[in-house]
């Protein structure tokens, strides 16, 4: 069974293209739709099975974002320069003074945009074990629409582990490194795989 060990993403991107994203999307095989759920600040794309021997009570692979606003600001072309000279007096002391002050420069225009950020660990973006990886394939399609973030993964489509590396909508090279003992002392934890130290690019 294809499996997502590691996973840990920083995406975001307008919650608008999620939405147009999921408008006609092509969903990997054992998938027949999504259902996207809003609660508050939370967005919830669950998946819905294309198997109809697994029970409608049992949990499918979800993707969660926070839904976060951003103030975007337009891009304004800017004039031509004027030739002009400044026009300047002379003080009583003989100093120059100019006879014109510079204008305050104006606050382009902007608007609130609402993003959606599928930022952390498997266990919070892609959470629940049926169908995980049929949702990380989709996931890696959000990311390759994500003009900003990256998505690290290791994942075992086929028995065979996989690196996995998008970033700002491009996939990288990725390659896994094994270490015998990545402990630094015997006190260690273990590895701390949030960060995927061991995806190099």
């Amino acid at each position: 069974m294809s499996r997502v060990y590691r996973l840990h993403s920083t995406l975001e991107l307008p919650l608008e293209d999620v939405y147009d994203f999921f408008d006609d999307p092509d969903l990997p095989d054992g998938i027949e739709d999504v259902d996207i759920t809003r609660r508050n600040n939370t967005l919830i794309i669950s998946a819905v099975s294309a198997d109809e021997s697994i029970s409608k009570y049992t949990p499918t692979a979800q993707l969660k974002a926070s839904v976060t606003e951003n103030r975007v600001y337009e891009e304004i072309e800017e004039d031509e320069e004027d030739d002009s000279s400044p026009v300047h007096t002379t003080d009583t002391a003989g100093g120059p003074q100019w006879g014109a002050l510079e204008e305050e420069e104006e606050e382009p225009p902007s608007e609130l945009v609402e993003y959606a950020c599928f930022k952390g660990d498997r266990e919070t973006v892609l959470q629940n074990s049926t169908l995980q990886y049929e949702m990380f394939l989709v996931l890696c399609e959000i990311a390759r629409e994500a003009e900003k973030g990256t998505l690290t993964a290791i994942t075992c489509p086929d028995d065979d582990l996989e690196a996995v590396r998008i970033v700002d909508s491009e996939d990288r090279p990725a390659s896994i490194n094994v270490v015998e003992d990545p402990r630094e002392d015997e006190d260690s934890e273990g590895v701390n795989w949030r960060d995927n130290e061991f995806i190099s690019g």
